[in-house]
């Protein structure tokens, strides 16, 4: 006999118990909104224990939003949680796209958020209706598999573990719960402003009466598919050799693979170089390709790549280590981690010209990857160059290693 299905607290409570068990502490970023404030009751109840803490990000794109901020402090105070308030300043010369610099900018202030109160994770409170609008936002826009597997239940960014406990939950059946349980939300206007892609999306999907429940479940079919591609991309880059900060891959098994293999390899590859938060633009990455396979080197995203005997070689690119300026310590260019400084000393790329009195040949690097080592400098005097000649009392290490490049490649 098939036993009845959960309710539906006991559906997100199950799945808090499968993405974060086993932390101490969650953070629950909560607009006020039916969705999030669903979310921020049922994990008071879940906590057992838990600290719980509660933020809400005021974007200041309309009057009411400090005071709608200040309601979820109030209902959070009455669930006996503690609430923060975390102010967006639009920086108007950014230009672009409002929402997706919202988006950027809530992120980041929510991780920092994080970081500050010890919060390993954050939970938020997208259900499968986000899931299917963004599924279908992305195949407007001809998005590839990654794009179109939509958002993941979890995902590490920025140092944060973030959390989607409700992807397989409609926003109809929270209101119900809400009303059942003689819960308020606010009604974001926002949210009926045809200006923005997402709204236009939710209209259309009423009109044409689309189940959002099944359009979600294709988003969930296609991230199986992208873990497959993901495994076996994995599998091919364990012939990858790491050495001085660069990354050395088989070229003829590279070939031989599928192209998207072969991309997704690339891709990983350029980040784990640069310790990029985002991908390159997929047509930039295309375009390299046919350079590659015309045995041509080419530059992505500040990553170097070219042929390099039977293998082909992803550097930083020595300009772009350039930009990355001076830092007085420890962490330089996203890629190394220096001690040893002394006071006045700072660390800032090599560079070309100093390499006609340095041993770069004989430490087995290209004369790219010497340019773009770190150095040691006071103002504009050369104090060491220490991955071309060993020099106490400094000491360099890579910020990342082969198991970083194999969670970019797993870990969405």
């Amino acid at each position: 006999m098939t036993a009845p299905p959960a309710d539906l607290e006991s559906r997100v409570c199950a799945a808090l118990d499968r993405q974060a068990k086993d932390l101490p502490a969650l953070g629950v970023a909560v607009s006020g909104g039916g969705d999030s404030t669903a979310l921020m009751h049922m994990i008071a109840n879940w906590a057992a224990g838990r600290r719980i803490q509660v933020a809400t990000v005021d974007h200041g794109l309309r009057a009411e939003s400090a005071s709608e901020a200040q309601e979820v402090a109030r209902n959070a105070a009455k669930l006996g949680l503690r609430h923060d308030v975390l102010l967006w300043q639009r920086d108007i010369s950014e230009g672009g796209n409002l929402m997706a610099n919202a988006r950027d900018g809530r992120l980041l202030l929510l991780s920092d958020w994080a970081k500050r109160h010890d919060l390993p994770a954050i939970a938020f409170g997208h259900t499968a209706d986000d899931q299917a609008e963004t599924l279908l936002m992305r195949l407007a826009r001809g998005a590839g598999i990654d794009g179109l597997a939509g958002m993941s239940e979890t995902r590490q960014f920025h140092g944060i573990r973030w959390l989607r406990p409700m992807l397989q939950i409609t926003r109809a059946e929270l209101r119900r719960w809400l009303t059942d349980h003689g819960i308020g939300w606010i009604d974001d206007p926002s949210n009926q402003n045809t200006d923005y892609d997402r709204v236009r999306i939710r209209h259309a999907m009423t009109a044409l009466a689309l189940d959002s429940q099944a359009i979600a479940l294709s988003a969930r079919n296609l991230g199986k598919a992208r873990a497959a591609l993901n495994h076996y991309t994995a599998q091919l880059a364990e012939q990858a050799i790491i050495r001085h900060g660069s990354l050395y891959l088989p070229h003829a098994p590279l070939l031989d693979a599928p192209p998207e293999i072969f991309r997704r390899l690339l891709i990983a590859g350029c980040r784990w170089i640069t310790g990029a938060d985002y991908p390159p633009r997929r047509q930039t990455v295309l375009n390299a390709l046919e350079s590659i396979a015309t045995h041509n080197r080419v530059t992505l995203d500040g990553v170097l790549i070219e042929p390099a005997n039977d293998m082909l070689r992803l550097v930083r690119e020595p300009a772009a280590a350039k930009k990355s300026g001076e830092s007085h310590g420890p962490n330089w260019d996203n890629r190394w981690n220096i001690k040893g400084l002394q006071k006045e000393e700072h660390i800032a790329t090599l560079g070309f010209a100093p390499l006609i009195d340095l041993p770069w040949r004989d430490r087995g690097l290209s004369r790219d990857e010497a340019a773009s080592s770190p150095a040691i400098w006071n103002g504009t005097q050369l104090i060491a160059a220490p991955l071309l000649r060993d020099c106490d009392p400094y000491i360099v290490e890579p910020l990342r290693n082969a198991t970083d490049l194999r969670r970019l490649l797993l870990v969405h």
